[in-house]
């Protein structure tokens, strides 16, 4: 192996297999690299990737040429990639070798140019067109003495060469820029990065591209693939900068007999830092070019932290507040900046059906803050959480784990992943689960959920991917109305005592079934298309709370028993181009989408025994059957919804960005009356970086959503209207590896319903609310190793009109400051490398319990830590949340209604990955 590197003018190859047309980012796991020796021998190498750093880093090289080109397909999704340096510690691919372990890929009989400190001269680079796509040459005569390290973000293969520099033969700087130049490919970029360093950065149009390196007596030659086929004819390349040599020849070809060496390393992610996203845009935007504030929980914190319930990962985003303790209650719902929404995405489409949100398929999450009616229609004006899924993977991927812990939870979890045939253009992924126990509060029951998520990817050609999706889940959990609040504070009675009954439940069966079309029209113009069909059937019976007697302790009670039918058809076709107006560059976005929802409930109450709160006696009279409990409301209504909407994307210059876009809905809502609604919301919003690393955005934006209330004459209230202002700044650091975003914000509501004066049985709508504040968010990596991600939200939100007397109120469950810290650090190298540590703060300052606002909830200061092991395949992790086992109330709704959050907590996971 030795001689064939060392002979002169033999080519090595050094073949990279990447991810495929339908995955644009990569999130690396850990796992076994595989050498593929020229006899067709393999052999073993333990190897993790700690960290993958984005474009535009810049980061000093590598001292081991050993660890080029170590990049595979990997366990992830788009916008999932991390930023890291390849210093620090990083581990090398060490090849074993008989007799005597080599560096096999390391240049023979040369020194490193760090160490002789001497830079190397690229005088020409070329692109010449091949039948496969195109070369790219750095001209140099000793190619063999440059240290390369190669990464990937995004669509974008990048390779660091160290100890060179790009210099015309008159000792001119040059860049080297080639757009377009074959088919699948955006761009092709050579330019210094600093004294000795030169990037070579490679764009993909859809997916990460395809491309070999190798070293002749030309130079570095990098072998860039193009999606035509081998028939296609070649497409001439533009013109490069005028700096550039013009000669164009073609490089020498292999010698017969080189086999390649092969080299595919699975490692693991360790990254905060997402750099780009889709719920704000629906299109994959550079976070730094959007104009509002979106923050990103990505996996590795999910894993981190082992989140099990969406709350505990929405702790560390700026703005969001629990609305419904998760705890033993049945739905995700939050307030963001103030408001309560009521309606999540999934994958980017609107989730009507508010249930928990499963995790165990959860890719990340991203949070957009302020209105998003411009692309998602009736939603509220505080955000919008996005739930983005694991999808297919194009190599085989295999996950067992278990997670186990405090108050009997065990939850073992299965996720698999790869492809169906020899083309791989048919991918599965499969995630299930299965989850009991885990609940603190003291109910005879436990929490029993199951849950199954497949995916099917079919590449059905070279501009078509279609993609199935099915969710099926099985769940039944104790059904909590929580606490009291007493005089003006919550009582003081056991944090886990139950005062309904403790057998009240809730249970839910749901499947989700859909698909999500993508066919390019167009190198240019692409048409999507998604459907998704819910059905849910649910059951509350609970011992919900009336009114407490504080002199005796005694709390009201009714029975209620309550099935609830809910059906969400949602459709969506939407056109993506791209086309340019003189230097002003465009991404279109034009769409239509319809969506039907039915829900049928029907309120089984009557009145339950009493419970003295502290001195509870339980099961006192027997729970009565449904059919035994009158029918005191029922609501059978369908609302249908179709929008139009158009986005405009608009780069003026590389510095100056603007986003215009607007929608039309129309709602059509069939219950005790009917009703026809429609409603316009803009958005305005400009980017202006002053510098690379800082983003100045301001933004106008407005929202809608329909209104539940009625009127004296049976008519519906007219949709409640959202205007926001927002100004901010965005900033990345530390070589673009730790990311920042400060905002100020002021949220106006209309049209909310209040009591009509005259009939107080019946609303106007005369209400209105205000919220502002100022957020911040930090995400990323400090150190190699060091990670952190943390906020802190200013929020006043208070009711400005009202005919309730609630005018001058402040909203309930949104304190005024709240802000989160979660870092952790694995070590890098040596005998304890690949342990690590984590500590995470979560203060939540003093809030109103009601919007009458007459009891307080006091703040608390929640710390949560963790330890953990990674290492080759193996996952250990054991965290200990709510450290010093602090009181706290988690969220609060009525003096009925008031959750505590849990105590001392330990939670320990093991995981296989292969």
């Amino acid at each position: 192996m030795k001689d064939l590197i060392s002979l002169p003018g033999r080519r090595v190859w050094l073949a990279v297999s990447l991810l495929g047309s339908i995955l644009s980012t990569l999130v690396i796991q850990p796992g076994m690299a595989q050498v593929k020796l020229g006899d067709g021998k393999s052999a073993a190498i333990s190897n993790v990737i700690t960290d993958i750093p984005r474009i535009g880093e810049v980061e000093l090289p590598a001292t081991n040429v050993k660890g080029l080109l170590s990049q595979s397909p990997t366990p992830s999704n788009p916008t999932s990639i991390p930023r890291s340096s390849p210093q620090g510690g990083e581990p090398q691919c060490q090849v074993p070798a008989t007799g005597n372990p080599s560096s096999a890929l390391a240049p023979q009989g040369t020194g490193s140019p760090n160490q002789v400190g001497k830079v190397i001269q690229i005088t020409g680079v070329k692109a010449n067109p091949t039948n496969k796509g195109l070369e790219v040459i750095l001209e140099t005569p000793v190619g063999t003495q440059l240290q390369l390290t190669n990464r990937s973000t995004g669509n974008n293969f990048i390779v660091d060469v160290s100890g060179g520099q790009l210099r015309l033969p008159s000792g001119d700087f040059f860049i080297f820029r080639s757009e377009k130049p074959v088919e699948g490919i955006t761009e092709i970029i050579v330019t210094n990065i600093d004294a000795n360093t030169v990037r070579v950065t490679v764009v993909g149009e859809k997916a990460l591209p395809t491309v070999e390196l190798f070293d002749d007596n030309a130079g570095l030659v990098f072998a860039v693939a193009s999606t035509a086929t081998a028939t296609s004819p070649q497409q001439p390349l533009q013109a490069p900068q005028a700096q550039q040599p013009q000669n164009q020849t073609q490089p020498s070809q292999s010698v017969p007999g080189d086999e390649p060496i092969e080299l595919v390393v699975t490692g693991e992610q360790d990254g905060y830092n997402v750099p780009n996203a889709s719920t704000a845009t629906r299109t994959d935007t550079p976070l730094r070019d959007i104009p509002q504030s979106i923050q990103v929980v990505p996996q590795q914190v999910l894993k981190d932290q082992q989140v099990i319930q969406a709350s505990e990962a929405l702790r560390n985003v700026s703005g969001v507040q629990q609305a419904i303790p998760s705890g033993g209650s049945a739905e995700d719902i939050y307030f963001i900046r103030g408001f309560q929404q009521n309606i999540n995405l999934r994958d980017g489409f609107r989730d009507s059906n508010q249930r928990l949100v499963e995790t165990a398929n959860l890719e990340r999450i991203e949070v957009l803050k302020g209105p998003a009616s411009v692309l998602y229609g009736n939603v509220d004006p505080g955000g919008v959480i996005n739930f983005v899924t694991k999808q297919p993977l194009r190599d085989p991927f295999y996950s067992l784990g278990v997670q186990a812990g405090s108050f009997g939870l065990v939850r073992p979890t299965l996720d698999i992943s790869g492809p169906l045939n020899p083309e791989l253009t048919l991918l599965y992924r499969l995630n299930a689960l299965f989850q009991h126990g885990g609940y603190f509060r003291n109910f005879d029951q436990e929490i029993e959920h199951y849950f199954v998520s497949p995916v099917l990817s079919w590449k059905i050609n070279d501009r078509t991917n279609l993609i199935l999706e099915f969710e099926h889940l099985d769940e039944k959990r104790p059904l909590d109305d929580g606490l009291v609040a007493f005089g003006r504070g919550v009582a003081n009675i056991p944090f886990d005592r139950v005062l309904s009954e403790k057998d009240d439940n809730f249970s839910r069966t749901e499947d989700t079934v859909g698909y999500r079309l993508e066919h390019d029209l167009s190198e240019d113009l692409k048409l999507r298309s998604r459907f998704r069909f819910t059905v849910s059937d649910s059951r509350y019976r609970n011992t919900s709370a009336g009114s407490l007697n504080e002199q005796t302790g005694e709390l009201s009670r009714n029975w209620a028993d309550i099935p609830v039918n809910f059906n969400n058809y949602l459709l969506e076709n939407d056109l993506v181009g791209k086309f340019s107006t003189g230097s002003v560059k465009h991404t279109l976005l034009f769409g239509v989408d319809l969506e039907r929802t039915t829900n049928n409930i029907n309120y089984h109450v009557d009145a339950a025994p009493s419970i003295n709160i502290f001195n509870p006696v339980y099961g006192n009279v027997r729970r009565p059957n449904q059919d035994q409990l009158p029918v005191v409301y029922a609501i059978n209504n369908q609302t249908n919804f179709l929008g139009i909407f158009l986005q405009d994307q608009i780069t003026v210059t590389d510095n100056l960005k603007l986003l215009l876009g607007g929608r039309f809905d129309l709602v059509d809502q069939k219950s005790t009356s009917d009703q026809q609604d429609d409603a316009f919301t803009p958005r305005v919003g400009i980017v202006y970086q002053p510098i690379q690393p800082i983003s100045l955005y301001a933004s106008f934006s407005k929202s809608f959503q329909p209104n539940s209330g009625t009127r004296v004459d049976g008519s519906l209230l007219p949709p409640e209207r959202g205007t926001q202002y927002e100004v901010g700044v965005k900033g990345e650091f530390l070589d673009n590896k730790l990311t920042a975003t400060l905002a100020a914000y002021e949220i106006t509501k209309s049209n909310v319903a209040t009591t009509d004066p005259n009939n107080t049985i019946f609303v106007i709508p005369v209400g209105e609310q205000r919220s502002r504040g100022v957020e911040l968010d930090v995400a990323g990596e400090i150190l190699t190793g060091w990670n952190i991600i943390a906020s802190y939200a200013y929020t006043d939100a208070k009711v400005t009109k009202s005919n309730d007397g609630q005018q001058g109120n402040q909203f309930y469950n949104v304190p005024y400051n709240a802000a989160s810290l979660w870092t952790t650090y694995k070590i890098q190298t040596g005998n304890l490398q690949g342990l690590g540590f984590g500590l995470g703060l979560f203060y939540v300052g003093d809030r109103q319990g009601d919007l009458a606002n007459d009891f307080k909830v006091d703040s608390y200061l929640r710390t949560d830590a963790s330890i953990f092991y990674r290492r080759n395949n193996l996952r250990l992790g054991l965290n200990f949340k709510n450290l010093f086992n602090v009181d706290y109330i988690e969220a609060s709704r009525t003096r009925t209604t008031v959750n505590p959050g849990a105590p001392f907590t330990v939670q320990g996971t093991i995981s296989w990955e292969f």
